[in-house]
């Protein structure tokens, strides 16, 4: 299952897609690390047309989890060579101005 959560600040928001079971891990590889923390990334299922919908208006986009990274895939949201693992688990970012 995918969750969906919008993090607001003053000047941005980030909209951060993350596959159910990942919330609670810490990723290490490397330089590389990732804690998937409730706080940023434990949202709510959403259907995926509404899903689309969110991204396309979003300028700021954290997409962890194999499922969730499948999904941006698929709607040719991020090309393949944009996807970092990290123990594993499928990353990427997607910024746009």
């Amino acid at each position: 299952m995918i969750l969906v959560k919008i993090n607001r600040s003053i000047n941005s928001q980030v909209l951060c897609l993350c596959d159910s079971d990942l919330i609670g891990k810490r990723l290490r590889q490397g330089n590389k690390q990732l804690e998937i923390t409730e706080r940023f990334y434990k949202g709510e299922e959403t259907p995926k047309t509404a899903l689309l919908s969110l991204i396309k208006i979003s300028n700021n986009i954290n997409i962890i989890g194999k499922e969730s990274i499948e999904f941006a895939v698929r709607n040719k949201l991020i090309d393949k060579s944009s996807i970092i693992k990290i123990q594993g688990i499928p990353h990427a970012q997607i910024f746009r101005l």
